[in-house]
């Protein structure tokens, strides 16, 4: 879905919350060979038991690209990704963990390097079904001003 929006109509406070995606044993498999971080953590359920969660993890890069990827659902030509700061997992997700995700308008500033152009942060949690947080991250679009547009 597009969905046009000018620097000066995003609202500071603002949120959108995704659909839920389970995650499985298929999903973590499939991110290890894709990534090729096989580390025991994610792979080896005889390494777990001895571990603090006792099972093995997902990969907190597939926990990023899913719960980020959950976001995807509008597409804004006067937007696009700037990055992402503030990057934290502080809690593990497992297989059967249903996880969503929460995308709220942190704050708004001129873009420094672009004057029609401004930053707009988007706060992104993402939760599992016990409503622990999974995933942190601040994600910084770059968004055209309107009377930048050509």
């Amino acid at each position: 879905m597009e969905q046009e929006q000018f620097f000066e109509d995003y609202a500071p406070g603002a949120t959108r919350q995704t659909l839920g995606r389970t995650i499985t044993e298929t999903d973590i498999v499939f991110h290890a060979g894709h990534s090729g971080d096989f580390f025991p953590h994610h792979m080896d359920a005889e390494f777990c038991k001895g571990q603090p969660f006792e099972r093995r993890i997902a990969h907190g890069t597939m926990t990023f690209a899913i719960g980020i990827g959950l976001t995807a659902t509008v597409i804004n030509p006067r937007a696009m990704t700037y990055g992402y700061e503030r990057l934290r997992f502080p809690n593990p997700v497992f297989a059967g963990d249903t996880i969503r995700t929460t995308a709220t308008i942190g704050r708004k500033s001129d873009d420094p390097k672009r004057p029609g152009h401004g930053q707009v942060v988007e706060v992104c949690e993402t939760k599992n079904q016990d409503g622990k947080t999974v995933m942190y991250c601040e994600h910084i679009l770059l968004v055209e001003k309107r009377g930048a547009a050509k």
